[in-house]
């Protein structure tokens, strides 16, 4: 452990304001425009891209940040979710595409109350706009009819369901729209319903595996195409299929000389290829697929990870990369080799960062857990800060953290544990620890300590378990199922009593968590009880530093207020930091004053 650099232009510091664009679109039919994802202003909003040029000009400006929106398929208009200070309530809203920063934005459904949503989308001739809401009446698929000079109906309930349920994914002509919903599971696995725009509620067809889920990506984009390229788990890994929305016709691509998980990423322009992302431990690795050959070519990319990837034209793929050095940036590879043609948005210059690497080691039940692991300069064992990624169901890849190298700057080690429940390891281990949430994990965690200790890694009185949302959640879980390991934990926005969550959060997070544990806490209160890191409160040994969003709706405010209450009515260390946002912080300061406490905290925890 090294002496804290609180120096204004600290290396850490620094990473943290380094420009990323997080994520890229480009209009359907105008190249020319795009929309991105970035915190070069010190808060990640979303800008106008001009293409040509590589512009950016900033669109939103949230005081909480924003980093969801989307682009309608002619260039003309820039959607997202309007709230509250990071609370993800509110109501969709547009802005034209050479809007000022200041222009006040158009709200689409100004008669409705505030909703929770996870997506919008339009077809791409630009006739039909859908999205979701959820509710105190569960989730409302809607569409609005979009006239050529833009103006928008009123909007029109598509479907309606009390489980979890996402779309409506449109066709390429707005004729034909997609459902995705658990409503046919116990467990949290997805069925797939074609539905007419023109007759509401009405399904069509059905694409469904038993014990299995199936996700759609989308249509085929071509005009009166009505095929759907879809990932499916019934092998016990993610596999493509094409299915097709108007005849029910389907085919399937088992892949059976590829390893882990493979799921398509994007249709080429004219709908005879596919780009898909293979996972094996974590790790990314593309290759396209033609419908017409029937052969799949793996691509020669550089190495890392690659997000949100997209067809710019036949001859070039747009996808945004980062790896544990390099900040994220929008390329553009040839996606018949995997050759990078050019940097498509740089990402600002950053201070030099350590690399990760990868390991697995034994954890319970006989499964094998994969981590990555960062070291400082100088021979170990260290001071180490063990994190658990958020969801349960994300994946921890070789990306870039200015909070992992903060601490690597100060002379800790850092691990992060892709526990049981994460996604790309295939179905068995991610659904192991649904019904049954941080049991599991904790073993993973557990293992992971003993792992590190064992390799000269780690000091084993000096590990501190970090994590944001579900990782705040297993933080908080771990100090307490296992408290001879752990010097000490620091939870971000994280949960701590299931029962009293379900109570507070957002429509979209109860059908979530519902379907994780299948059922509410009044159908099963012995599992939440379980599940909940306040039941073991009296067993926690170590200090506790909590991070808590005043405004968020995913983990709400009163389930860790109690926490707070329960350890400091039984003598325990505990301090909670309330920042002004939702889940989370995408302003960079905040991020920095949230790290700093982070640090002189374990500094004064550990001596």
């Amino acid at each position: 452990m090294k002496p804290l650099d609180l120096s204004p232009d600290a290396p850490w510091r620094q990473r943290y304001r380094t420009p990323v664009v997080a994520g890229s679109q480009v209009a359907h039919s105008d190249k020319s425009r795009g929309l991105a994802i970035s915190n070069r202003d010190g808060v990640y909003q979303l800008y106008a891209w001009h293409v040509d040029s590589g512009d950016l000009r900033q669109i939103t400006n949230a005081p909480a940040g924003v980093v969801f929106g989307g682009l309608s398929p002619d260039g003309k208009y820039i959607y997202y979710l309007r709230d509250e200070k990071g609370n993800e309530l509110g109501h969709f809203v547009r802005v034209p595409f050479e809007a000022a920063v200041d222009t006040v934005p158009e709200d689409l459904t100004p008669d409705m109350p505030p909703y929770a949503s996870f997506s919008i989308s339009q077809s791409l001739n630009g006739a039909k706009l859908g999205f979701s809401t959820g509710g105190n009446d569960g989730f409302t698929l809607w569409v609005m009819d979009v006239a050529p000079d833009g103006s928008l109906s009123a909007p029109a309930a598509l479907y309606k369901s009390a489980r979890l349920t996402f779309g409506p994914t449109l066709s390429a002509n707005g004729e034909w729209a997609l459902v995705t919903s658990a409503e046919r599971s116990e467990k949290m696995n997805y069925s797939v319903y074609s539905l007419r725009t023109s007759a509401p509620g009405e399904i069509v067809h059905v694409l469904q595996d038993d014990d299995a889920s199936i996700q759609p990506l989308g249509f085929a984009p071509v005009q009166g195409d009505t095929r759907v390229l879809a990932t499916t788990n019934v092998t016990g890994f993610d596999r493509p299929v094409i299915w097709d929305a108007a005849t029910g016709l389907r085919e399937d691509f088992p892949l059976n000389d590829l390893e882990g998980d493979v799921s398509p990423v994007a249709w080429s322009p004219d709908g005879k290829r596919f780009m898909l992302n293979q996972m094996v431990g974590a790790h990314y690795q593309l290759y396209e697929y033609d419908l017409d050959r029937s052969t799949l070519t793996k691509l020669n990319h550089p190495g890392g990870s690659y997000y949100a990837g997209y067809y710019f034209d036949d001859e070039t793929f747009y996808t945004s990369k980062t790896d544990a050095q390099n900040p994220t940036q929008v390329i553009a590879l040839n996606p018949r080799t995997g050759a990078l043609k050019h940097v498509v948005l740089k990402a600002g210059d950053a201070p030099a960062s350590r690399p990760m690497r990868s390991v697995t080691f034994p954890s319970t039940d006989g499964a094998t857990i994969q981590a990555w692991i960062a070291t400082p300069d100088g021979d170990g064992p260290w001071p180490t800060i063990l994190e658990t990624h958020g969801g349960p169901t994300a994946v921890k890849t070789d990306s870039y953290s200015a909070f992992m190298q903060a601490w690597l700057d100060h002379g800790y080690a850092f691990c992060s544990v892709n526990y049981r429940g994460s996604v790309s390891f295939g179905r068995q281990f991610e659904q192991a620890i649904w019904g049954n949430l941080g049991d599991l994990e904790v073993d993973d965690m557990a293992a992971a300590y003993q792992w590190l200790v064992a390799n000269g890694i780690a000091q084993p009185d000096a590990v501190l378990l970090t994590g944001g949302s579900y990782g705040g959640y297993l933080t908080l879980q771990g100090l307490g199922r296992r408290p001879e390991l752990w010097a000490g934990g620091m939870a971000v926005v994280a949960i701590a009593d299931w029962t009293l969550m379900y109570e507070d959060q957002a429509e979209t997070l109860r059908g979530y968590q519902r379907s994780l544990f299948g059922g509410t806490p009044d159908e099963l209160p012995e599992q939440h009880a379980k599940s909940s890191p306040i039941t073991y409160a009296g067993q926690i040994r170590a200090p506790v530093l909590v991070i808590q969003g005043s405004n968020d709706t995913r983990c709400p405010a009163r389930q860790m207020r109690m926490y707070e209450d329960k350890l400091k009515s039984l003598g325990k260390e505990i301090t909670v930091d309330w920042f002004d946002a939702g889940h989370g912080s995408r302003a960079m300061e905040e991020s920095i004053r949230q790290t700093e406490l982070m640090l002189r905290w374990a500094n004064r925890v550990l001596g």
